[in-house]
């Protein structure tokens, strides 16, 4: 998807329906000059709800949306007649939507499974016509409640992206270039940093009928979880990842265990529950040393963490990796 039709954050404001009011009335007929009430009760006013939509992986279609307005309940009606309940807004998101109070950064609800459909902001509820207020001792009530008032407010609707596999990595550390190798997925490829603006996700076969879905996410900086950069709209898509990739370049400036340990505090300063996913280490672009240096490399390499040499473009160790990846995904890795 070009990166321009890639849309993660609006901003809207949402306003559901008020109430309508209830009903003060009393029968009147050809033999009844004096009936009793019959106000009706005013309708509901119209919910806004999200609905997920898993075709669409882009707010792509809200982009240009400030507005969006649910319909107001009728008022009560002589005769018992409720009136009609205002127009419901149904709202479609694709998976991973989280909906944000704009002004105080209260999570309102998050849109995660393929049947989700959740009411963001509730109508009013309509007001009760004099009927239901008549007793034994008061049997002409000449009042009505007057329908519950709407809701309004500036909502930010955050996209999070679902995949199983995350790629996490400094720019240019290889991760499109994989994705593109062990899936029909498209990535911008280019030798230059953030040549990826945008998530890029692929469906991986492993082996027979064994499936996953990879995250190209794009590269983070020192400093990303401090809002350097992009940081935070990169970092929020690693969040909904089941299982984190890490990618460090073979001919890294740095260590291999020093540039893997800044990705790691990276993802600790933004969200600590981040290091509790699992997570395997892949040293990309090894098809650039021989194995005299990865010997050596293998040496230093962190601890704690399993560790694989690949490289896409020589399809070094490429089905191994997506073997180790299955494992934890499936939860079998020892």
């Amino acid at each position: 998807m070009a990166e321009q039709n890639f849309v993660d954050y609006v901003k809207i404001m949402f306003r559901s329906g008020k109430g309508g009011a209830g009903s003060v009335h009393f029968y009147r007929g050809p033999t009844t000059a004096k009936g009793g009430p019959d106000g009706g009760d005013g309708g509901r006013g119209g919910h806004i709800i999200l609905q997920a939509n898993p075709q669409e992986w882009t707010l792509l279609s809200l982009r240009f949306t400030k507005h969006i307005f649910a319909g107001d309940g009728e008022g009560g009606k002589g005769g018992l007649k409720t009136g009609s309940d205002g127009r419901d807004i149904i709202v479609k998101v694709p998976l991973g939507t989280v909906a944000r109070d704009a002004e105080t950064g209260e999570v309102l609800l998050e849109i995660t499974e393929r049947d989700d459909e959740k009411v963001l902001l509730p109508g009013g509820r309509g007001g009760k016509g004099n009927n239901f207020f008549k007793t034994a001792t008061h049997q002409t009530p000449r009042y009505a409640q007057p329908g519950e008032p709407n809701i309004e407010k500036w909502i930010i609707l955050e996209l999070k992206v679902l995949a199983d596999v995350g790629l996490v990595g400094f720019p240019n550390a290889g991760k499109s270039t994989l994705l593109s190798a062990v899936s029909a997925a498209k990535p911008k490829i280019a030798d230059y940093a953030f040549t990826t603006l945008t998530p890029n996700l692929g469906i991986v076969k492993v082996r027979e009928g064994q499936t996953f879905i990879m995250a190209d996410i794009p590269g983070i900086i020192e400093g990303a979880h401090e809002g350097r950069g992009l940081g935070h709209r990169f970092l929020r898509h690693i969040e909904r990842n089941s299982v984190l990739l890490f990618m460090v370049p073979a001919d890294t400036d740095r260590s291999i265990q020093e540039e893997y340990q800044i990705l790691l505090n990276e993802l600790e300063a933004y969200n600590p529950d981040l290091l509790d996913k699992p997570r395997l280490l892949a040293i990309s672009k090894s098809d650039l040393i021989d194995d005299g240096l990865e010997k050596m490399l293998r040496e230093t390499l962190p601890e704690g963490v399993p560790t694989i040499f690949i490289s896409a473009a020589a399809n070094k160790n490429i089905q191994q990796l997506k073997d180790l990846l299955w494992k934890l995904l499936t939860a079998d890795y020892l």
